[in-house]
């Protein structure tokens, strides 16, 4: 019996990429009661019940986290809630920026107080590797959202709730990734390229899902998990998809970094090394107890001046590895 069998699930954001293969895994494998999917936009939500058909487990509800009132509605009942709800394209929140903090910042606050409010047993926020060191409003915003969750256990502390948080890379194929892109200009034999210097991590759709559900069963509240996944050059995705391409350098879009980053020098010091995956812990504890230790026994402390880039990662992905990796696309 796995943990999530007959669990109340919700997802915010639950008709996006990662929302819809988390459910379609959930309803595979996992043999929950019920699954809540959260989304404010109906065409999504109707595309999602085609494609799963008539599952009598699986519930809809059109909402926004910026609604505290749908919220509060909507966790009534859960066990466990993945907030995957954000505005994640880079560009788009540096020209509307308080969208993009009325979505990612506010909406995060709104999560964790509707979530304690109704007793949710586990809260898991998905993050990103732009909120570290963040250079644009998104990673800023996705900072702030870590930085409440991992608080969130603060104000938790009389009740039974837990809330964590899962930083991991770019997710192949997912929708607005270059991946796309360079499949549908492939034929043109031309690819835009940012800078030749950059480089990325990458994660696959079936990754992310086994990494969250993975971290939903480890999380004991207060915790960000971060996996240990490949990184590539821009450069490199661009051979694998097309490899006689010309490449056109079109310059870095606004607020967008050469290397991405998920572990800094100074969360590096707080943060515990696993076979798979890294766990960040808190700069305060106040809610520690003896069931509720942050982070799991078996983690090897990081050395000195240790920071997780992609472009000092130890492990990479050759073009042979991404064309495979992206095939199935």
């Amino acid at each position: 019996m796995g943990f999530l069998e007959d669990s109340s699930i919700l997802i915010t954001g639950g008709t996006g990429s990662f929302g819809t293969a988390f459910v379609q895994r959930l309803l595979a494998s996992e043999n929950p009661g019920r699954v809540a999917v959260l989304s404010r936009d109906e065409l999504k939500q109707y595309e999602l019940r085609s494609k799963l058909g008539d599952d009598r487990r699986v519930r809809y509800f059109i909402g926004d986290v910026r609604d505290k009132d749908r919220l509060q509605r909507a966790f009534s009942g859960i066990d466990v809630v993945v907030h995957a709800a954000a505005m994640k394209q880079v560009d788009t929140a540096e020209y509307n920026p308080f969208e993009a903090i009325a979505t990612n910042v506010l909406g995060a606050e709104n999560v964790i107080n509707a979530a304690i409010d109704a007793g949710v047993g586990k809260v898991l926020a998905l993050s990103t590797d732009k909120a570290s060191s963040p250079v644009n409003l998104y990673g800023a915003t996705k900072l702030c959202s870590d930085k409440l969750f991992v608080a969130g256990n603060h104000y938790a502390s009389h009740g039974t709730t837990a809330l964590s948080v899962v930083r991991y890379g770019n997710v192949v194929g997912s929708r607005g990734s270059v991946v796309p892109l360079f499949k549908r200009l492939a034929s043109t034999g031309r690819l835009p390229i940012t800078d030749v210097r950059m480089t990325r991590f990458w994660i696959t759709l079936e990754q992310a899902v086994q990494f969250v559900i993975d971290s939903l069963e480890r999380m004991s509240g207060g915790e960000i998990f971060v996996p240990r996944i490949p990184s590539t050059t821009v450069v490199d995705l661009a051979k694998a998809i097309a490899p006689d391409a010309e490449l056109d350098v079109v310059g870095t879009r606004p607020g967008e970094k050469l290397h991405e980053e998920m572990i800094g020098e100074d969360d590096a010091r707080r943060s515990l090394a696993y076979d798979d995956h890294y766990v960040i812990s808190p700069v305060m504890v106040a809610w520690q107890s003896a069931d509720r230790a942050v982070a799991p026994p078996g983690g090897a402390p990081l050395p000195d001046g240790f920071s997780y880039r992609s472009d000092t990662n130890d492990w990479w992905l050759d073009v042979e590895e991404i064309r495979q990796l992206v095939a199935g696309l």
